[in-house]
């Protein structure tokens, strides 16, 4: 009965942070900033959770697996839809390269580095430490545009170079999800081949809703009964990811990009539909991830200053390097990387993942790192981001300016 309180009052916050009121730079910047990151709702679960004050237990957690996978889904089916072939078609080379640019820069300086601490400290074998480390590089790849959005919407920063920013985050997803799809490969299973056919049996059940969904989309007209049959299908494919001990976030996208691809002009109103339930469904979610957070690993907060600092490099120099890539064809800000620093909820989402089907001391303590490290970096990327908002130097030419 506890627990069920305490989720309705979740839920019941989600809701007034979800609204348009809150959300609106322009009135409330604090609190707009605050409710756009959702990881406030992260602090709250690891308050709760059975790691500090132990208002939800670990048996609560266990029974809320379901709903932890439903908001995973949610999420997998969104970043699929959002990878609507039409627009990637369009973009220029040059803006996959930036891309890769800098979300390969700080995967590569985020996993190399630690990938020796987490062998030594733990004992397991290579395997294992090299997955564990390639799901931090990968976490930390990740960057969120949302900076960026509240930016031009409140009139701080030029639309252009805004959209351009999310652009780039958006497109770094799909480091993260084939990073997460080779860690859970090799340590899902004791056989990296079993992991690599579990990997595709995720993607075949998303490709396999998506085509369903599709089906029974085509030719609905009112909006309730697309309502309750694109809801079913996220559910069903969520619910069956989480039966079939795969990943919900894997299916989830590759639901979503199926129903991108064939699913016509019902797309649009798929998005539109899962657009009301995306910010609720979120904050649930991260609530959940931080519930499970074990505050006292010692280890794991001696790792989180080495991940912090190894990222933010990664970050700056792999946004300069973005930046020289396809600063010509983006409309992209000098300091670049000062705008990638906010980690966002897909990392969440890898890490609750990787916990889940692969349960141990290695993935816990990765999921502490990660967790923690997200809310370190939303408080940086709050200030980082004025350094973008700022005008650059003039550089001076021949003499004192």
């Amino acid at each position: 009965m506890q627990a069920l309180l305490v989720l309705l009052a979740i839920a019941a916050l989600s809701l007034l942070a979800s609204s348009r009121t809150v959300l609106d730079p322009g009135r409330f910047p604090a609190v707009a900033q605050l409710a756009a990151s959702g990881l406030i709702f992260l602090a709250i679960g690891a308050v709760l959770g059975p790691g500090s004050l132990g208002v939800l237990s670990w048996g609560d957690l266990t029974a809320l697996r379901p709903l932890l996978a439903l908001g995973i889904g949610v999420a997998g089916v969104i970043i699929g839809l959002n990878l609507e072939p039409r627009l990637l078609r369009l973009l220029p080379r040059e803006v996959y390269v930036a891309a890769l640019a800098h979300a390969g820069t700080a995967f590569l300086w985020v996993a190399l580095p630690l990938a020796g601490p987490l062998l030594f400290s733990m004992g397991l074998p290579p395997g294992a430490a090299v997955g564990a480390a390639a799901l931090l590089g990968a976490s930390a790849s990740l960057s969120s545009g949302h900076f960026a959005v509240l930016g031009y919407r409140s009139g701080r920063m030029d639309r252009r170079r805004g959209l351009s920013v999310a652009l780039l985050t958006m497109l770094d997803d799909v480091v993260g999800l084939g990073v997460l799809a080779l860690a859970l490969a090799f340590g899902a299973t004791g056989h990296p081949l079993e992991g690599l056919g579990l990997v595709a049996l995720a993607l075949l059940l998303g490709m396999m809703c998506g085509g369903l969904l599709a089906f029974l989309m085509h030719g609905l007209k009112d909006q309730g009964e697309l309502m309750a049959v694109l809801l079913g299908g996220v559910a069903l494919v969520s619910g069956a990811a989480a039966y079939l001990r795969v990943s919900a976030l894997l299916a989830g996208v590759a639901c979503g990009a199926t129903l991108a691809l064939v699913g016509g002009r019902a797309v649009e109103q798929a998005a539109r539909i899962l657009g009301r339930f995306e910010r609720p469904s979120y904050l649930l979610l991260v609530f959940l991830v931080g519930a499970h957070v074990q505050a006292r690993d010692v280890m794991a907060w001696a790792l989180l200053p080495g991940y912090l600092g190894l990222r933010f490099l990664g970050k700056v120099l792999g946004g300069a390097l973005a930046q020289r890539i396809a600063g010509s064809t983006l409309a992209l800000p000098p300091r670049l990387g000062y705008a990638l620093i906010a980690q966002g909820g897909l990392a969440l989402c890898l890490v609750a993942e990787y916990l889940v089907l692969v349960p141990g001391p290695m993935s816990q303590r990765v999921f502490d790192v990660v967790v923690a490290g997200a809310f370190v970096n939303e408080l940086l990327g709050s200030r980082s981001f004025r350094y973008v908002l700022e005008p650059a130097p003039s550089r001076a030419t021949g003499g004192t300016p």
